[in-house]
Protein backbone atom coordinates (compact mmCIF):
# COMPACT_ATOMS: atom_id res chain seq x y z
CA UNK A 1 0.00 0.00 0.00
CA UNK A 2 1.30 3.06 -0.87
CA UNK A 3 2.37 5.88 2.20
CA UNK A 4 -1.09 7.56 3.25
CA UNK A 5 -1.16 10.99 4.24
CA UNK A 6 -2.96 12.61 6.89
CA UNK A 7 -5.21 15.48 6.72
CA UNK A 8 -6.68 17.45 9.83
CA UNK A 9 -6.36 14.47 12.35
CA UNK A 10 -8.21 15.55 15.29
CA UNK A 11 -7.21 14.69 18.95
CA UNK A 12 -7.35 10.86 19.41
CA UNK A 13 -10.21 9.48 21.92
CA UNK A 14 -10.88 5.55 21.97
CA UNK A 15 -11.49 4.25 18.35
CA UNK A 16 -12.02 6.75 17.08
CA UNK A 17 -13.37 7.38 13.19
CA UNK A 18 -11.19 7.45 10.41
CA UNK A 19 -12.03 8.00 6.62
CA UNK A 20 -9.70 6.57 4.87
CA UNK A 21 -9.90 7.07 0.71
CA UNK A 22 -8.34 4.31 -1.78
CA UNK A 23 -9.80 2.07 -4.49
CA UNK A 24 -9.27 -1.82 -4.06
CA UNK A 25 -6.00 -1.78 -6.43
CA UNK A 26 -4.42 -0.05 -3.86
CA UNK A 27 -5.96 -1.69 -0.65
CA UNK A 28 -3.65 -3.60 1.77
CA UNK A 29 -5.23 -5.36 3.99
CA UNK A 30 -2.48 -5.80 5.89
CA UNK A 31 -2.46 -1.83 6.60
CA UNK A 32 -5.74 -1.34 7.25
CA UNK A 33 -6.01 -3.95 10.21
CA UNK A 34 -3.35 -2.41 11.84
CA UNK A 35 -5.38 1.00 11.50
CA UNK A 36 -8.39 -0.64 12.59
CA UNK A 37 -6.18 -1.67 15.82
CA UNK A 38 -6.70 1.79 16.86
CA UNK A 39 -9.41 3.14 14.58
CA UNK A 40 -12.73 2.77 13.30
CA UNK A 41 -11.66 2.35 10.13
CA UNK A 42 -14.29 3.56 7.26
CA UNK A 43 -13.35 3.12 3.75
CA UNK A 44 -14.35 5.29 0.44
CA UNK A 45 -12.76 4.40 -2.91
CA UNK A 46 -13.43 7.77 -4.33
CA UNK A 47 -13.26 11.44 -3.22
CA UNK A 48 -16.64 12.05 -4.08
CA UNK A 49 -18.02 8.97 -1.89
CA UNK A 50 -15.48 10.15 0.49
CA UNK A 51 -17.03 13.36 0.40
CA UNK A 52 -20.53 12.12 0.91
CA UNK A 53 -19.33 9.93 4.15
CA UNK A 54 -17.72 13.32 5.43
CA UNK A 55 -21.60 14.95 4.81
CA UNK A 56 -23.73 12.14 6.66
CA UNK A 57 -20.52 11.46 9.47
CA UNK A 58 -18.43 12.31 11.68
CA UNK A 59 -14.78 11.23 11.52
CA UNK A 60 -11.72 11.79 13.21
CA UNK A 61 -9.49 12.62 10.34
CA UNK A 62 -9.19 11.41 6.67
CA UNK A 63 -6.68 9.37 5.23
CA UNK A 64 -5.85 9.42 1.10
CA UNK A 65 -3.54 7.41 -0.88
CA UNK A 66 -1.19 8.74 -3.06
CA UNK A 67 -3.77 8.07 -6.19
CA UNK A 68 -6.35 10.44 -4.65
CA UNK A 69 -4.26 12.56 -3.39
CA UNK A 70 -4.76 15.51 -6.06
CA UNK A 71 -8.69 15.08 -5.94
CA UNK A 72 -8.69 15.62 -2.76
CA UNK A 73 -7.15 19.29 -3.04
CA UNK A 74 -9.97 19.57 -5.29
CA UNK A 75 -12.36 18.60 -2.62
CA UNK A 76 -10.73 20.40 0.12
CA UNK A 77 -11.29 23.40 -1.96
CA UNK A 78 -14.86 21.87 -2.32
CA UNK A 79 -15.02 22.39 1.12
CA UNK A 80 -13.79 25.26 2.22
CA UNK A 81 -16.30 26.64 -0.37
CA UNK A 82 -19.40 25.37 1.34
CA UNK A 83 -20.16 28.39 3.10
CA UNK A 84 -20.46 29.86 -0.27
CA UNK A 85 -22.57 26.96 -1.63
CA UNK A 86 -24.91 27.09 1.34
CA UNK A 87 -25.43 30.99 0.66
CA UNK A 88 -26.25 29.88 -3.38
CA UNK A 89 -30.05 30.54 -4.01
CA UNK A 90 -29.87 27.09 -6.41
CA UNK A 91 -29.77 23.69 -4.97
CA UNK A 92 -26.70 21.93 -5.80
CA UNK A 93 -26.67 17.71 -5.24
CA UNK A 94 -24.07 15.16 -6.25
CA UNK A 95 -26.24 11.95 -7.48
CA UNK A 96 -25.17 8.33 -7.51
CA UNK A 97 -26.21 6.39 -10.48
CA UNK A 98 -29.02 5.24 -8.23
CA UNK A 99 -30.16 9.17 -8.11
CA UNK A 100 -29.55 8.94 -4.67
CA UNK A 101 -27.85 11.75 -3.09
CA UNK A 102 -25.04 11.53 -1.76
CA UNK A 103 -24.01 15.29 -0.78
CA UNK A 104 -26.14 19.04 -1.15
CA UNK A 105 -25.52 22.08 -0.64
CA UNK A 106 -28.97 22.36 1.65
CA UNK A 107 -31.01 24.25 -0.29
CA UNK A 108 -33.09 20.69 -1.13
CA UNK A 109 -33.44 20.87 2.99
CA UNK A 110 -34.74 23.88 2.70
CA UNK A 111 -37.73 23.06 0.02
CA UNK A 112 -38.13 19.67 1.45
CA UNK A 113 -38.64 20.17 5.15
CA UNK A 114 -36.54 18.04 5.59
CA UNK A 115 -33.00 18.12 8.27
CA UNK A 116 -31.36 15.67 6.04
CA UNK A 117 -31.58 14.52 2.21
CA UNK A 118 -28.31 12.88 1.89
CA UNK A 119 -29.24 9.04 1.09
CA UNK A 120 -32.37 9.79 0.18
CA UNK A 121 -33.87 9.54 -3.29
CA UNK A 122 -33.18 13.19 -5.84
CA UNK A 123 -37.27 12.47 -6.67
CA UNK A 124 -38.47 11.53 -3.69
CA UNK A 125 -36.84 14.81 -2.04
CA UNK A 126 -39.17 16.89 -3.85
CA UNK A 127 -42.44 14.92 -3.81
CA UNK A 128 -42.58 12.74 -6.58
CA UNK A 129 -42.54 15.93 -8.98
CA UNK A 130 -44.01 15.64 -12.63
CA UNK A 131 -40.89 15.80 -15.11
CA UNK A 132 -42.17 18.15 -17.83
CA UNK A 133 -39.76 18.13 -20.19
CA UNK A 134 -38.13 18.51 -22.88
CA UNK A 135 -35.92 15.59 -21.37
CA UNK A 136 -37.85 12.98 -19.50
CA UNK A 137 -34.76 10.72 -18.24
CA UNK A 138 -32.29 13.88 -17.43
CA UNK A 139 -30.07 11.92 -15.17
CA UNK A 140 -29.95 8.38 -17.19
CA UNK A 141 -29.18 10.27 -20.11
CA UNK A 142 -26.32 12.32 -18.61
CA UNK A 143 -24.58 9.16 -17.46
CA UNK A 144 -25.10 7.48 -20.63
CA UNK A 145 -24.08 10.17 -22.95
CA UNK A 146 -21.45 12.18 -20.92
CA UNK A 147 -23.17 15.07 -21.69
CA UNK A 148 -25.32 17.52 -19.31
CA UNK A 149 -28.84 17.27 -20.17
CA UNK A 150 -31.76 19.44 -17.77
CA UNK A 151 -35.56 19.50 -17.60
CA UNK A 152 -38.81 21.06 -15.52
CA UNK A 153 -40.64 19.09 -12.61
CA UNK A 154 -43.54 20.56 -11.39
CA UNK A 155 -44.48 19.54 -7.59
CA UNK A 156 -48.01 18.53 -6.05
CA UNK A 157 -47.54 22.12 -4.39
CA UNK A 158 -47.28 23.77 -7.77
CA UNK A 159 -44.13 24.36 -8.01
CA UNK A 160 -41.64 24.54 -10.85
CA UNK A 161 -37.76 23.73 -10.71
CA UNK A 162 -35.49 23.57 -13.72
CA UNK A 163 -33.10 20.81 -13.39
CA UNK A 164 -29.22 20.81 -15.13
CA UNK A 165 -27.23 17.02 -14.38
CA UNK A 166 -23.39 17.45 -15.48
CA UNK A 167 -21.58 13.76 -15.63
CA UNK A 168 -18.40 13.56 -13.32
CA UNK A 169 -15.73 10.88 -14.11
CA UNK A 170 -15.55 8.87 -10.68
CA UNK A 171 -12.15 6.89 -9.96
CA UNK A 172 -13.73 4.01 -10.63
CA UNK A 173 -14.18 4.50 -14.75
CA UNK A 174 -17.65 5.63 -16.35
CA UNK A 175 -19.64 8.24 -15.03
CA UNK A 176 -20.97 7.36 -11.89
CA UNK A 177 -21.75 10.81 -10.31
CA UNK A 178 -24.03 13.59 -11.02
CA UNK A 179 -23.50 17.10 -10.78
CA UNK A 180 -26.68 18.85 -10.45
CA UNK A 181 -28.29 22.00 -9.77
CA UNK A 182 -31.84 22.57 -9.03
CA UNK A 183 -33.32 26.49 -9.46
CA UNK A 184 -36.74 27.18 -8.30
CA UNK A 185 -38.36 28.58 -11.70
CA UNK A 186 -42.06 29.19 -9.99
CA UNK A 187 -42.43 32.70 -9.92
CA UNK A 188 -40.98 32.71 -13.93
CA UNK A 189 -43.04 30.20 -15.26
CA UNK A 190 -46.28 30.95 -12.81
CA UNK A 191 -45.91 34.60 -14.58
CA UNK A 192 -45.08 33.47 -18.37
CA UNK A 193 -48.13 30.92 -17.68
CA UNK A 194 -50.83 33.87 -16.81
CA UNK A 195 -49.20 35.88 -19.89
CA UNK A 196 -49.98 33.09 -21.99
CA UNK A 197 -53.32 32.96 -20.38
CA UNK A 198 -53.72 36.73 -20.72
CA UNK A 199 -53.11 35.90 -24.39
CA UNK A 200 -55.58 32.91 -24.99
CA UNK A 201 -58.35 35.19 -23.40
CA UNK A 202 -57.48 38.15 -25.45
CA UNK A 203 -57.80 36.01 -28.66
CA UNK A 204 -61.30 34.97 -27.37
CA UNK A 205 -62.52 38.86 -26.10
CA UNK A 206 -64.01 39.41 -29.48
CA UNK A 207 -64.27 35.49 -30.90
CA UNK A 208 -67.59 35.31 -32.50
CA UNK A 209 -69.19 32.33 -34.70
CA UNK A 210 -70.21 33.16 -38.31
CA UNK A 211 -73.75 32.27 -36.81
CA UNK A 212 -73.35 34.57 -33.70
CA UNK A 213 -72.31 37.28 -36.08
CA UNK A 214 -75.29 36.98 -38.09
CA UNK A 215 -77.56 36.83 -34.80
CA UNK A 216 -76.30 39.59 -32.98
CA UNK A 217 -76.74 43.35 -33.01
CA UNK A 218 -74.22 45.80 -32.93
CA UNK A 219 -75.17 46.71 -29.37
CA UNK A 220 -75.58 42.87 -28.25
CA UNK A 221 -71.51 42.81 -29.84
CA UNK A 222 -70.63 45.46 -27.87
CA UNK A 223 -72.12 43.96 -24.82
CA UNK A 224 -70.65 40.75 -25.77
CA UNK A 225 -66.68 42.56 -25.77
CA UNK A 226 -67.58 44.27 -22.23
CA UNK A 227 -68.59 40.93 -20.85
CA UNK A 228 -65.39 39.65 -21.50
CA UNK A 229 -63.12 42.29 -21.17
CA UNK A 230 -65.03 42.14 -17.41
CA UNK A 231 -65.01 38.82 -17.25
CA UNK A 232 -60.98 38.47 -17.67
CA UNK A 233 -59.95 41.20 -16.04
CA UNK A 234 -61.58 40.12 -12.73
CA UNK A 235 -61.04 36.83 -12.88
CA UNK A 236 -57.49 36.57 -14.51
CA UNK A 237 -56.14 39.58 -13.59
CA UNK A 238 -57.64 40.44 -10.35
CA UNK A 239 -58.69 43.42 -10.52
CA UNK A 240 -62.24 44.63 -9.56
CA UNK A 241 -62.14 48.76 -10.05
CA UNK A 242 -61.96 49.21 -14.16
CA UNK A 243 -62.93 52.06 -16.21
CA UNK A 244 -62.49 51.91 -19.69
CA UNK A 245 -62.41 55.34 -21.99
CA UNK A 246 -61.98 55.43 -25.87
CA UNK A 247 -60.69 58.79 -27.91
CA UNK A 248 -62.71 60.99 -29.71
CA UNK A 249 -60.40 61.42 -32.36
CA UNK A 250 -62.44 64.69 -33.60
CA UNK A 251 -62.85 66.25 -30.46
CA UNK A 252 -60.02 64.98 -27.96
CA UNK A 253 -62.77 63.65 -25.45
CA UNK A 254 -62.44 60.63 -23.42
CA UNK A 255 -65.67 59.29 -24.23
CA UNK A 256 -66.61 56.01 -21.37
CA UNK A 257 -67.43 52.63 -22.31
CA UNK A 258 -67.26 50.46 -19.10
CA UNK A 259 -66.64 51.30 -15.68
CA UNK A 260 -67.00 49.08 -12.87
CA UNK A 261 -66.40 50.05 -9.15
CA UNK A 262 -66.35 54.07 -10.13
CA UNK A 263 -68.09 56.64 -8.43
CA UNK A 264 -71.06 58.01 -10.75
CA UNK A 265 -69.05 61.88 -10.62
CA UNK A 266 -65.85 60.35 -11.73
CA UNK A 267 -67.87 57.73 -14.66
CA UNK A 268 -69.39 61.18 -15.64
CA UNK A 269 -66.55 63.41 -15.80
CA UNK A 270 -65.37 64.90 -18.92
CA UNK A 271 -61.78 64.16 -19.98
CA UNK A 272 -59.32 65.17 -22.70
CA UNK A 273 -56.52 63.56 -24.12
CA UNK A 274 -54.05 66.56 -22.27
CA UNK A 275 -51.50 66.12 -20.27
CA UNK A 276 -52.57 68.72 -17.34
CA UNK A 277 -56.25 69.08 -16.12
CA UNK A 278 -57.25 65.88 -16.75
CA UNK A 279 -55.59 63.44 -14.03
CA UNK A 280 -53.88 60.74 -15.04
CA UNK A 281 -56.18 58.82 -17.48
CA UNK A 282 -55.58 62.38 -19.49
CA UNK A 283 -51.66 62.58 -19.37
CA UNK A 284 -51.58 58.51 -20.56
CA UNK A 285 -53.83 59.45 -23.43
CA UNK A 286 -52.36 62.20 -24.52
CA UNK A 287 -48.33 60.88 -23.66
CA UNK A 288 -49.45 57.41 -24.54
CA UNK A 289 -47.27 55.84 -21.79
CA UNK A 290 -48.53 54.05 -18.71
CA UNK A 291 -48.78 55.74 -15.23
CA UNK A 292 -48.18 53.97 -12.21
CA UNK A 293 -49.92 55.75 -8.92
CA UNK A 294 -48.37 54.42 -6.00
CA UNK A 295 -50.07 56.81 -3.46
CA UNK A 296 -53.23 58.74 -5.00
CA UNK A 297 -52.79 61.14 -1.57
CA UNK A 298 -49.66 62.41 -2.77
CA UNK A 299 -49.93 62.37 -6.54
CA UNK A 300 -51.19 65.31 -8.35
CA UNK A 301 -52.06 64.49 -11.16
CA UNK A 302 -54.70 61.84 -9.43
CA UNK A 303 -58.38 62.38 -10.07
CA UNK A 304 -60.67 60.64 -7.69
CA UNK A 305 -62.11 57.61 -9.39
CA UNK A 306 -63.17 54.65 -6.55
CA UNK A 307 -64.28 55.85 -3.08
CA UNK A 308 -61.40 55.07 -1.13
CA UNK A 309 -58.52 54.66 -3.67
CA UNK A 310 -55.06 54.19 -2.87
CA UNK A 311 -53.30 53.33 -5.80
CA UNK A 312 -53.90 53.61 -9.39
CA UNK A 313 -52.83 51.69 -12.57
CA UNK A 314 -53.48 53.37 -16.02
CA UNK A 315 -52.21 52.53 -19.31
CA UNK A 316 -53.09 53.57 -22.94
CA UNK A 317 -55.28 51.20 -25.73
CA UNK A 318 -52.99 51.28 -28.61
CA UNK A 319 -53.84 50.53 -32.31
CA UNK A 320 -50.91 50.47 -34.93
CA UNK A 321 -48.80 52.58 -32.62
CA UNK A 322 -52.28 55.63 -32.36
CA UNK A 323 -53.67 55.71 -28.99
CA UNK A 324 -57.33 54.63 -29.12
CA UNK A 325 -58.14 55.36 -25.49
CA UNK A 326 -57.20 54.29 -21.80
CA UNK A 327 -57.52 51.28 -19.46
CA UNK A 328 -57.67 52.35 -15.72
CA UNK A 329 -57.45 50.28 -12.56
CA UNK A 330 -57.76 51.48 -9.04
CA UNK A 331 -56.94 49.37 -5.45
CA UNK A 332 -57.92 50.38 -2.00
CA UNK A 333 -54.46 49.79 -0.72
CA UNK A 334 -51.44 52.10 -1.41
CA UNK A 335 -48.57 50.61 -3.51
CA UNK A 336 -50.72 47.57 -4.94
CA UNK A 337 -49.89 47.25 -8.41
CA UNK A 338 -46.91 45.66 -9.27
CA UNK A 339 -44.23 46.03 -12.18
CA UNK A 340 -45.68 42.66 -13.40
CA UNK A 341 -49.35 43.99 -13.34
CA UNK A 342 -48.01 46.58 -15.23
CA UNK A 343 -46.58 43.89 -17.92
CA UNK A 344 -49.81 42.12 -17.59
CA UNK A 345 -51.98 44.71 -18.59
CA UNK A 346 -50.05 46.14 -21.36
CA UNK A 347 -50.11 42.56 -22.89
CA UNK A 348 -53.89 42.86 -22.25
CA UNK A 349 -54.94 46.24 -23.64
CA UNK A 350 -53.28 44.85 -26.76
CA UNK A 351 -56.24 42.83 -27.07
CA UNK A 352 -58.50 44.69 -25.75
CA UNK A 353 -57.58 47.23 -28.69
CA UNK A 354 -57.35 44.86 -31.55
CA UNK A 355 -60.88 43.50 -30.11
CA UNK A 356 -62.30 46.89 -30.23
CA UNK A 357 -60.71 47.14 -33.98
CA UNK A 358 -62.09 44.13 -34.28
CA UNK A 359 -65.71 44.90 -33.78
CA UNK A 360 -65.56 48.42 -35.54
CA UNK A 361 -64.40 46.54 -38.76
CA UNK A 362 -67.66 44.22 -38.22
CA UNK A 363 -69.74 47.13 -37.60
CA UNK A 364 -68.60 49.19 -40.95
CA UNK A 365 -68.68 45.92 -42.87
CA UNK A 366 -72.31 45.68 -41.37
CA UNK A 367 -73.04 49.25 -42.16
CA UNK A 368 -71.15 48.94 -45.88
CA UNK A 369 -73.30 45.83 -46.84
CA UNK A 370 -76.11 47.47 -45.52
CA UNK A 371 -75.41 50.74 -47.95
CA UNK A 372 -74.39 48.09 -50.59
CA UNK A 373 -78.02 46.81 -50.95
CA UNK A 374 -79.18 49.90 -50.47
CA UNK A 375 -77.13 51.29 -53.52
CA UNK A 376 -78.18 48.13 -55.10
CA UNK A 377 -82.00 48.87 -54.99
CA UNK A 378 -81.61 52.18 -55.37
CA UNK A 379 -79.78 51.63 -58.80
CA UNK A 380 -82.27 48.86 -59.99
CA UNK A 381 -85.37 50.88 -59.65
CA UNK A 382 -83.89 54.39 -60.43
CA UNK A 383 -84.89 54.34 -64.01
CA UNK A 384 -87.75 52.13 -64.07
CA UNK A 385 -89.19 55.26 -61.51
CA UNK A 386 -88.23 57.85 -63.90
CA UNK A 387 -89.86 55.86 -66.59
CA UNK A 388 -92.99 56.47 -64.61
CA UNK A 389 -92.17 60.19 -64.12
CA UNK A 390 -91.41 60.66 -67.93
CA UNK A 391 -94.81 58.84 -68.63
CA UNK A 392 -96.85 60.97 -65.93
CA UNK A 393 -95.69 64.45 -67.55
CA UNK A 394 -96.29 63.29 -70.79
CA UNK A 395 -100.37 62.37 -69.78
CA UNK A 396 -100.38 65.54 -68.02
CA UNK A 397 -99.20 67.58 -70.89
CA UNK A 398 -102.18 66.83 -72.62
CA UNK A 399 -104.94 67.17 -69.86
CA UNK A 400 -103.63 70.59 -67.95
CA UNK A 401 -106.65 72.84 -68.41
CA UNK A 402 -109.15 70.09 -69.32
CA UNK A 403 -109.19 67.39 -66.72
CA UNK A 404 -108.81 69.05 -63.10
CA UNK A 405 -109.48 65.75 -61.72
CA UNK A 406 -107.06 63.81 -64.40
CA UNK A 407 -104.19 66.05 -63.18
CA UNK A 408 -104.38 65.83 -59.61
CA UNK A 409 -104.28 62.11 -59.91
CA UNK A 410 -101.08 62.34 -61.95
CA UNK A 411 -99.54 65.08 -59.89
CA UNK A 412 -99.98 62.14 -57.00
CA UNK A 413 -98.27 59.60 -58.97
CA UNK A 414 -95.44 61.89 -60.11
CA UNK A 415 -95.42 62.19 -55.63
CA UNK A 416 -95.50 58.66 -54.89
CA UNK A 417 -93.23 57.82 -57.54
CA UNK A 418 -90.84 60.24 -56.63
CA UNK A 419 -91.46 59.45 -53.04
CA UNK A 420 -89.77 55.64 -53.65
CA UNK A 421 -86.34 56.76 -53.52
CA UNK A 422 -86.92 58.35 -50.53
CA UNK A 423 -87.92 55.35 -48.70
CA UNK A 424 -85.35 53.45 -49.85
CA UNK A 425 -82.90 55.74 -48.68
CA UNK A 426 -84.67 56.34 -45.14
CA UNK A 427 -84.60 52.56 -45.06
CA UNK A 428 -80.67 52.12 -46.02
CA UNK A 429 -80.39 54.36 -42.82
CA UNK A 430 -82.14 52.54 -40.58
CA UNK A 431 -80.49 49.63 -41.56
CA UNK A 432 -76.45 51.28 -41.13
CA UNK A 433 -76.04 51.57 -37.71
CA UNK A 434 -75.07 54.42 -36.13
CA UNK A 435 -71.85 53.48 -34.90
CA UNK A 436 -70.16 52.54 -38.05
CA UNK A 437 -70.91 55.87 -39.58
CA UNK A 438 -67.55 57.00 -40.60
CA UNK A 439 -66.29 59.96 -39.73
CA UNK A 440 -65.93 61.78 -42.85
CA UNK A 441 -69.08 60.75 -45.21
CA UNK A 442 -68.73 60.85 -49.53
CA UNK A 443 -71.70 63.22 -48.82
CA UNK A 444 -70.16 65.12 -46.20
CA UNK A 445 -67.12 65.58 -48.69
CA UNK A 446 -69.47 67.66 -51.12
CA UNK A 447 -72.23 69.84 -48.76
CA UNK A 448 -72.93 71.69 -51.55
CA UNK A 449 -74.26 68.71 -53.53
CA UNK A 450 -76.93 67.10 -50.52
CA UNK A 451 -80.20 67.19 -51.38
CA UNK A 452 -80.26 68.97 -55.03
CA UNK A 453 -82.15 68.08 -57.79
CA UNK A 454 -80.98 67.20 -60.82
CA UNK A 455 -81.90 66.27 -64.38
CA UNK A 456 -80.12 64.18 -66.86
CA UNK A 457 -81.23 64.38 -70.24
CA UNK A 458 -79.77 61.99 -72.87
CA UNK A 459 -81.14 59.10 -74.63
CA UNK A 460 -78.01 56.63 -73.37
CA UNK A 461 -79.62 54.38 -70.48
CA UNK A 462 -76.04 54.03 -69.88
CA UNK A 463 -75.21 57.82 -69.13
CA UNK A 464 -78.59 57.91 -67.49
CA UNK A 465 -77.53 55.03 -64.83
CA UNK A 466 -74.09 56.20 -64.29
CA UNK A 467 -75.30 59.50 -63.50
CA UNK A 468 -77.68 58.26 -60.91
CA UNK A 469 -74.66 55.93 -59.19
CA UNK A 470 -72.45 58.68 -59.37
CA UNK A 471 -74.68 61.70 -58.09
CA UNK A 472 -76.88 59.62 -55.69
CA UNK A 473 -74.26 58.41 -53.59
CA UNK A 474 -73.49 62.20 -52.42
CA UNK A 475 -76.75 63.67 -51.46
CA UNK A 476 -78.36 64.65 -54.70
CA UNK A 477 -82.16 63.72 -56.06
CA UNK A 478 -81.30 62.42 -59.77
CA UNK A 479 -84.05 62.31 -62.37
CA UNK A 480 -83.95 61.77 -66.27
CA UNK A 481 -85.14 62.04 -69.03
CA UNK A 482 -85.10 60.20 -72.77
CA UNK A 483 -85.57 63.51 -74.74
CA UNK A 484 -85.89 67.61 -75.00
CA UNK A 485 -89.83 67.52 -74.93
CA UNK A 486 -89.63 64.85 -71.68
CA UNK A 487 -87.20 67.57 -70.23
CA UNK A 488 -89.36 70.71 -70.03
CA UNK A 489 -92.47 68.57 -69.31
CA UNK A 490 -90.39 67.63 -66.29
CA UNK A 491 -89.16 70.78 -65.87
CA UNK A 492 -92.80 72.12 -65.84
CA UNK A 493 -93.54 69.54 -63.35
CA UNK A 494 -91.50 70.05 -60.75
CA UNK A 495 -91.90 74.47 -60.98
CA UNK A 496 -94.50 74.38 -58.06
CA UNK A 497 -91.53 72.90 -55.60
CA UNK A 498 -88.91 75.31 -56.35
CA UNK A 499 -87.40 73.17 -59.94
CA UNK A 500 -84.56 71.62 -60.79
CA UNK A 501 -81.29 73.11 -59.36
CA UNK A 502 -79.12 71.84 -62.46
CA UNK A 503 -80.54 70.22 -65.72
CA UNK A 504 -77.74 68.32 -67.39
CA UNK A 505 -78.59 67.33 -71.58
CA UNK A 506 -76.14 66.01 -74.14
CA UNK A 507 -76.07 68.43 -76.89
CA UNK A 508 -77.39 65.92 -79.53
CA UNK A 509 -81.02 64.87 -78.44
CA UNK A 510 -83.27 62.90 -80.56
CA UNK A 511 -85.59 65.66 -81.21
CA UNK A 512 -83.18 68.56 -80.35
CA UNK A 513 -79.97 70.51 -80.18
CA UNK A 514 -78.83 70.82 -76.37
CA UNK A 515 -78.64 74.90 -77.71
CA UNK A 516 -82.52 74.53 -78.65
CA UNK A 517 -83.33 72.97 -75.44
CA UNK A 518 -81.82 76.24 -73.65
CA UNK A 519 -84.00 77.90 -76.10
CA UNK A 520 -87.30 75.78 -74.59
CA UNK A 521 -86.14 76.04 -71.52
CA UNK A 522 -86.14 79.62 -71.10
CA UNK A 523 -89.57 80.34 -71.86
CA UNK A 524 -90.64 78.20 -68.56
CA UNK A 525 -87.64 79.55 -66.30
CA UNK A 526 -84.79 81.86 -66.19
CA UNK A 527 -81.68 81.72 -65.49
CA UNK A 528 -81.64 77.82 -66.77
CA UNK A 529 -78.92 76.16 -64.89
CA UNK A 530 -78.09 74.16 -67.58
CA UNK A 531 -75.07 71.85 -68.02
CA UNK A 532 -74.54 70.21 -71.66
CA UNK A 533 -72.54 66.80 -72.38
CA UNK A 534 -70.95 65.67 -75.60
CA UNK A 535 -68.92 63.07 -76.06
CA UNK A 536 -65.04 63.37 -76.59
CA UNK A 537 -65.30 66.95 -77.46
CA UNK A 538 -67.66 66.81 -80.70
CA UNK A 539 -70.12 69.80 -81.70
CA UNK A 540 -70.82 69.60 -84.88
CA UNK A 541 -73.63 71.62 -84.62
CA UNK A 542 -71.95 74.28 -82.52
CA UNK A 543 -74.41 73.90 -79.69
CA UNK A 544 -72.23 74.87 -76.97
CA UNK A 545 -71.08 77.92 -78.63
CA UNK A 546 -74.41 78.98 -79.63
CA UNK A 547 -75.51 78.19 -76.41
CA UNK A 548 -72.42 80.25 -74.53
CA UNK A 549 -74.19 83.34 -76.57
CA UNK A 550 -77.44 82.65 -75.37
CA UNK A 551 -76.33 83.05 -71.92
CA UNK A 552 -74.30 78.99 -71.20
CA UNK A 553 -71.71 79.91 -68.33
CA UNK A 554 -68.15 78.93 -69.48
CA UNK A 555 -68.11 76.57 -67.23
CA UNK A 556 -71.59 74.03 -67.88
CA UNK A 557 -69.91 72.01 -69.92
CA UNK A 558 -68.91 68.26 -69.44
CA UNK A 559 -67.38 65.50 -71.65
CA UNK A 560 -68.57 61.86 -71.67
CA UNK A 561 -67.81 59.30 -70.18
CA UNK A 562 -67.95 61.17 -67.37
CA UNK A 563 -64.82 61.64 -64.32
CA UNK A 564 -66.29 61.68 -61.41
CA UNK A 565 -64.68 64.77 -59.93
CA UNK A 566 -65.13 67.01 -63.68
CA UNK A 567 -68.94 65.69 -62.87
CA UNK A 568 -69.54 66.84 -59.05
CA UNK A 569 -67.34 70.12 -59.65
CA UNK A 570 -69.43 70.85 -62.44
CA UNK A 571 -72.69 70.53 -60.96
CA UNK A 572 -71.19 72.61 -57.52
CA UNK A 573 -70.32 75.53 -60.00
CA UNK A 574 -73.26 75.39 -61.23
CA UNK A 575 -75.74 75.00 -57.75
CA UNK A 576 -73.84 78.60 -56.99
CA UNK A 577 -75.71 80.27 -59.14
CA UNK A 578 -79.11 81.67 -57.79
CA UNK A 579 -81.85 79.25 -58.52
CA UNK A 580 -84.40 79.54 -61.79
CA UNK A 581 -87.01 81.21 -61.44
CA UNK A 582 -90.82 80.80 -63.08
CA UNK A 583 -91.02 82.46 -66.38
CA UNK A 584 -94.59 84.28 -66.38
CA UNK A 585 -96.73 83.43 -69.25
CA UNK A 586 -98.09 86.80 -70.96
Amino acid sequence: MQRVRGIGVEGVTAKPKILVVCDSRERDEQDLARLGETFEVVVAESMLRALARLKRDDFAGVFVSGAHFEEALQVGKLLQNDLILEGMPDGVVLLDHDNSIIWGNGRLCEWSGRDSVVGQNFYAVLGSPEILGPDFCPFHTALATGQSSSTTLKSSENRYFHVHAVPARDSDGPHQILIVTVRDITVETLQQQKLAAIHRAGIELADLTPDELFQMTVQERIELLKSNILHYTKDLLNFDVVEIRLLDKQSGRLMPLLAVGMDIEAQQRELHARSHGNGVTGFVAATGKSYLCEDTTEDPLYLKGATGAKSSLTVPLILHDEVIGTFNVESPEPRAFTESDLQFLELFTRDVAAALNQLELLVAEKASTAAESVEAIHSAVALPVDDILNCAVNIMERYIGHEPEVVERLQRILRNARDIKQVIQKVGQKMTPTQAVPQVLPQDERPLLRGKEVLVVDADESVRSAAHALLDRYGCIVETAHNGAEAVFMVRSTLAHGGYDVIIADIRLPDMSGYDLMLRLQEVINPVPLVLMTGFGYDPGHSIVKARQAGLSSKAVLYKPFRLDQLLGTVEEAVRVPGPVKVEQT
